[in-house]
């Protein structure tokens, strides 16, 4: 099982605080930097979109937040070829790696990790790492457009 996020993935967020993409950015979630991370603005939900440049088979989400400032309640939506699967997890208020398992049926092209509440009164959200797990897939991805 592989970090299916790589050079190749497009990462979008929905917000950085106070736009200073340089300290707070997507680029921060996936950069292996425990020192570094994305930080939101304030004001709920909070998004993270991620296009995979090929099918992915992802069964597992790690996130690793600062504790004050974690999603409460996260929805994981995977898409491809018009289908979407949708989950929930429930994080802990704690900034140690936690990991969740995913149970998707079909190969997906495109995540979005929403969180409609954050512990911090604002809905900030500050996270350190962020990796989605798995296998890449070996069909034709032609299938899921």
């Amino acid at each position: 099982m592989t970090n299916l996020i790589d050079k190749d993935t497009n990462v979008r967020v929905s917000s950085v605080l106070s736009r200073d993409v340089s300290n707070f950015g997507k680029n921060h979630l996936t950069d292996g930097r425990p020192d570094t991370c994305w930080n939101s603005d304030q004001g709920t939900p909070q998004w993270i979109c991620l296009d995979f440049s090929a099918p992915v088979e992802p069964s597992e989400i790690h996130l690793q937040f600062q504790g004050g400032f974690a999603g409460k309640e996260v929805r994981v939506e995977a898409a491809s070829s018009g289908a979407t699967a949708c989950c929930r997890i429930f994080p802990e208020d704690s900034n140690t790696l936690q990991k969740f398992s995913l149970e998707l049926d079909t190969p997906v092209q495109r995540m979005r990790i929403v969180f409609c509440s954050s512990t911090d009164t604002f809905g900030r959200i500050v996270l350190y790492h962020l990796a989605v797990c798995g296998e890449k897939c070996n069909c034709d991805s032609n299938l899921l457009d």
